[in-house]
């Protein structure tokens, strides 16, 4: 019970890795990016390469989000021009992309079988309990350090530029910003965050493949920052965590409900979670933690 509680936890700091790194693009710059598991992806993949070539594991999680980062600045620059609906197709189009190219690129990703035997710290010297709550610790560092830093961007000049962009990009042209400079900035910051999520969780699970980073990945994170509050970085950490209680919480359904085969058991989990959402909607449009009117302002 205590390894399953553990791997909750790493599974809600990466979701809340990866839902800071969206709300940097999509809730304080306006951008809508559905990309994330394309980012996600080329962050596992970079660092899956590189240490299994003999490169240490920092410097492998280093090049997955500066990989990804790369990635990120390249989408901003071809997608410069497009916004809202148009953006989000593109972005999703692009996260498709490395997920066919890693389905097929045999002698690069291993196709979809994937790439294992991925290194983790210390695995195989400490126990599974033991190497579960050191990869814990280090989830949560790593979540402590990029909040802290989503939350000065939040209130730096930076982010207030964001803030402009989103609500009126041809206002924040005419005062003088350069529009096209702070997009590649916000989308290869927040690429380079999913990036880092995608590193992190390649040397927890040991074992990447091309399946796993399928849209229903977006979706959820999507789900954590509209729960949480799109525009707060606090929000977006409660988002994910709410949605990995919902995600794992509803499995202690099923043997409440014996008559139902595994099918349907199934199909009653995510409509019991689709509906626990909309409630929650439903009494918090803004989400849990909405964004606070006029943050950063003051500093």
């Amino acid at each position: 019970m205590q390894n399953y509680l553990v791997a909750m936890g790493v599974t809600a700091g990466l979701y809340a890795l990866m839902a800071l790194g969206v709300n940097l693009t999509w809730g304080m710059a306006g951008m809508v990016n559905l990309g994330l598991a394309g980012f996600f992806a080329v962050g596992g993949y970079a660092t899956a390469l590189l240490t299994k070539a003999g490169f240490a594991m920092p410097l492998g999680v280093v090049a997955g989000a500066g990989a990804a980062a790369l990635a990120g600045a390249g989408v901003a620059l071809i997608t410069a021009r497009l916004r809202a609906d148009y953006l989000a197709i593109v972005t999703l189009g692009f996260s498709e992309s490395v997920r066919i190219v890693a389905s097929n690129e045999l002698w690069l990703t291993n196709g979809s079988d994937g790439i294992a035997g991925i290194p983790g710290p210390w695995r195989g010297v400490l126990s599974p309990s033991g190497f579960n709550l050191l990869f814990l610790a280090i989830v949560l560092v790593a979540l402590g350090v990029v909040l802290l830093m989503m939350q000065r961007l939040t209130a730096a000049p930076f982010g207030r530029v964001l803030r402009a962009l989103r609500d009126d990009e041809d206002v924040a042209a005419v005062a003088g910003k350069n529009v096209l400079l702070f997009k590649l900035k916000a989308f290869a910051i927040g690429a380079g965050v999913l990036g880092l999520a995608g590193a992190l969780y390649a040397h927890y699970t040991s074992y990447i493949a091309p399946d796993i980073f399928a849209p229903l990945l977006t979706i959820n994170i999507v789900l954590a920052l509209v729960v949480g509050g799109v525009g707060n970085n606090l929000g977006a950490v409660v988002g994910a965590v709410i949605l990995v209680i919902l995600l794992e919480g509803t499995r202690f359904a099923a043997p409440l409900l014996p008559f139902l085969s595994a099918a349907q058991i199934a199909a009653m989990r995510e409509l019991l979670i689709s509906g626990l959402l909309l409630v929650i909607l439903r009494v918090l449009p803004g989400g849990i933690v909405p964004e606070r009117i006029g943050a950063g302002r003051d500093t």
